[in-house]
């Protein structure tokens, strides 16, 4: 059997999906190690009839421990000998708007912009690189989170900052892209005259955005330079008065480095709460915690402020689809985001909202509420093969 190997690095986990190398694309395993840099980190794998769980010490080192882990059970496994080709997700890709084979220059290119995404790109480049050092004759194809936003008219991509920032790429960018591209193909195939309506798109998870997309293409989102900007999420801030970096910095001598790791990794619904990242920790103690009550009453009002303003920015809402972990499975926190847009023309079926239908508005509703499970890596799979086949690279 011939496979194409998806790998999502992120900030403390890898996932990784294996796909039948034909049109099909049908999925044969998937896998994940999480936990990385803590002493629980192990490597989990589901494939036909198993589930197999491996301890993986490695990863309680550093994302490198963690690739190596995975490399190993894959050749302990004999499934090196089967692989025909790699996909990965590439958060930052900055003008591209495809994936692009990975060559020595497009390395290079990414090498030199880690700066526009330090919390992501060295994690990507260092699992690109074990990969080709372990199977160098194998083709490579980065897909890029950015890509999707590339459609976005001028105006949404202006920073109102010096213009000569402008030419180092200094931009409003956008991101969770694949997850984008996946929820607009699926929604095509489930309606495809919405799909060239008025949508938005909520991707809602520990990394959370929202993207307005019209005639299928991404008008705006929430994310902009950065991924920590846009809404509040697990542990990033979102948007912030830029005032405050020089507040912290003049009262606690707080330096840029600590900073950046401030408003990714201590701020949002841990920072607010001071307990807890999980959404679904928060929903569990809001009745006697007033710090988790208002953690999640801010994701929610921050949420619906942004559909509000995409509505307007889209000049009305057809669609309104949820996805990723929070999304896809909290109906209370769809039912918070929603309440008071009635404005809109959107109304909730509390039924169907608590059943997790793939249609969770009213009949009376005029614009249609969707839930979509999002897929990323099997999107990561569906660039590979569309980059791959007509060069008969697979």
């Amino acid at each position: 059997m011939s496979i194409l190997l998806t790998i999502n690095g992120g900030s403390s986990s890898i996932r990784f999906a294996a796909y039948q190398a034909d049109e099909g694309l049908e999925r044969v395993w998937a896998g994940k190690i999480d936990r990385i840099g803590s002493a629980a980190a192990e490597l989990n794998v589901s494939g036909p009839g198993k589930v197999t769980s491996v301890p993986c010490p490695e990863a309680a080192k550093d994302h490198q421990g963690a690739i190596e882990c995975l490399l190993e059970w894959i050749e302990e496994h004999g499934l090196a000998k089967e692989i025909s080709a790699i996909g990965y997700r590439v958060v930052h890709g900055m003008e591209r708007s495809e994936p692009e084979r990975v060559t020595p220059g497009l390395m290079e290119t990414l090498r030199r912009i880690t700066a526009f995404d330090p919390e992501h790109l060295p994690v990507e480049l260092a699992l690109i690189e074990a990969f080709h050092r372990r199977f160098p004759r194998l083709p490579q194809v980065a897909c890029f989170d950015t890509a999707f936003h590339r459609s976005m008219p001028r105006v949404a991509k202006l920073v109102a900052i010096p213009r000569r920032y402008e030419a180092a790429g200094v931009e409003r960018y956008g991101f969770h892209g694949l997850s984008y591209g996946y929820l607009m193909e699926e929604l095509a195939r489930l309606d495809p005259l919405a799909a060239k309506g008025r949508v938005i798109l909520a991707h809602l998870g520990n990394g959370s955005s929202l993207a307005a997309v019209k005639e299928g293409r991404s008008l705006d989102t929430s994310m902009g330079f950065t991924p920590a900007s846009g809404l509040p999420m697990g542990t990033r801030s979102g948007d912030l008065d830029p005032g405050l970096a020089c507040y912290l910095a003049r009262s606690e001598a707080m330096s840029a480095a600590r900073f950046q790791q401030m408003v990714n990794h201590e701020s949002g619904l841990l920072g607010v709460s001071e307990t807890s990242s999980d959404l679904r920790d928060l929903l569990t103690r809001e009745k006697n915690d007033v710090r988790a009550a208002e953690a999640i009453a801010l994701f929610c009002y921050q949420t619906k402020k942004w559909i509000g303003s995409f509505a307007a920015a889209l000049g009305g809402l057809d669609t309104l689809v949820f996805a990723g972990g929070i999304g896809e499975n909290s109906a209370v926190v769809r039912s918070r985001i929603c309440e008071g847009l009635e404005f809109l023309g959107l109304e909730i079926e509390e039924g169907r909202n608590s059943g997790s239908a793939e249609v969770i508005s009213s009949d009376r509703s005029r614009a249609i509420v969707r839930v979509i499970p999002t897929n990323e890596e099997v999107m990561i799979a569906r660039f590979t093969w569309r980059t791959l086949v007509p060069s008969g690279g697979v």
